[in-house]
């Protein structure tokens, strides 16, 4: 079993703040990266785009219930998920496992236990399934193990800095990525807020350098006022 969960994604699907906000701060402990979704719907998104690699997913949730979010995922891969239950919902239980679910813990739970169970799942899956080493959204791709990026095919000659910010931004497309988020996970401890700025200008350039009129999907870099930045897919339109 692994000793800790470094740099794990780990998605939190509860839509009890409480309970959510005492999962991260415990999976937090293990130095894993954890994203919070209050509905079902909202983490079947969060999935899509940040591709965590496992999830903690709770049966009843607004929006989408978890059994129906478990058995989107079920039916397109996706993530292994560990559903949360009531205690006495023995039904609820077995569907999940039916559906396809990699373990279950139940309401109300040592979160202990729950870091162990994660650990578990985790490394059960170890060997079967390699990280990915490239990431695609619409006309970009992202080699992970290279550390470089291509638009259509043309290679857009990122700073080390500009790389690391847009494959942040790409893991979470569609959502906002934090100044906070991109000083800290993708230019050290000696940078501020406003030194993102410059390489943002000098990413979106490359960005729209790199489009190829009239060929969809398209990316957008956009800015959200004094919050942070989000990379769109635009469709044809």
């Amino acid at each position: 079993m692994p000793q800790s969960l470094l740099n794990k994604r780990i998605l939190i699907a509860e839509d009890e703040p409480e309970i959510a906000a005492i999962l991260q701060a415990f999976f937090a402990r293990e130095q894993a990266q954890v994203l919070i979704a209050a509905d079902g719907a909202d983490a079947l998104q969060a999935a899509q785009y940040w591709r965590p690699d496992l999830v903690l997913l709770d049966i009843h949730l607004p929006q989408r219930d978890g059994l129906s979010v478990l058995a989107e995922w079920r039916g397109r891969g996706g993530p292994p998920v560990i559903i949360v239950t009531a205690m006495g919902e023995d039904v609820d239980r077995l569907l999940g496992f039916r559906l396809g679910c990699d373990d279950y813990v139940v309401k109300p739970f040592n979160p202990l236990e729950v870091v162990a169970r994660a650990k578990a799942v985790l490394q059960r899956g170890a060997s079967a399934s390699p990280p990915p080493s490239r990431l695609t959204l619409g006309g970009l791709s992202i080699d992970l193990d290279a550390h470089s990026a291509t638009l259509h095919g043309v290679a857009l000659n990122l700073t080390p800095t500009e790389f690391k910010i847009l494959r942040l931004l790409a893991e979470r497309a569609g959502r906002l990525v934090t100044r906070s988020q991109l000083v800290e996970q993708a230019m050290g401890e000696d940078a501020f807020d406003k030194s993102v700025n410059p390489h943002i200008s000098r990413l979106r350039q490359k960005l729209e350098d790199g489009a190829a009129p009239g060929r969809r999907p398209h990316l957008r870099l956009v800015s959200v006022q004094r919050e942070g930045y989000r990379l769109d897919m635009l469709e044809a339109g």
